[in-house]
């Protein structure tokens, strides 16, 4: 039995989402979520909101909170919104304001 949460159109560009999910990917999810705590990153706040709500998903279901452990933790590319900047001479830069897409599944680690 599994549990997961999707945040979608997250405003933080999936490279440094990544960066914080592959610190978690694996551990159990009580020392996930303390581990988060203390990285200084913007995507390491959005990442523990998605895994505060995975654990609520799980403990609806009647889950063991103890037992779970980060199965897949997955930033997806979402819509890239697109701004243009003045430049010199005349000129005009694309900005590019990245989305990206946050799924975590947590599972039932089996003892023995």
């Amino acid at each position: 039995m599994e549990a997961r949460a999707i945040l979608r159109y997250a405003k933080v560009s999936p490279t440094k989402a990544r960066q914080v999910l592959r610190i978690i990917s694996g551990m159990k999810a009580g020392d996930a979520l303390y581990q988060l705590r203390f990285i200084p990153k913007k995507s390491a706040r959005i990442v523990e909101g998605v895994l505060k709500s995975a654990l609520a998903n799980a403990e609806q279901k009647g889950m063991d909170l103890d037992k779970l452990y980060i199965k897949k933790a997955v930033a997806d590319e979402g819509p890239m919104y697109k701004k243009w900047l003045p430049r010199a001479h005349g000129r005009a830069t694309m900005m590019r304001k990245r989305t990206s897409h946050i799924t975590l599944v947590l599972e039932e680690k089996e003892e023995g």
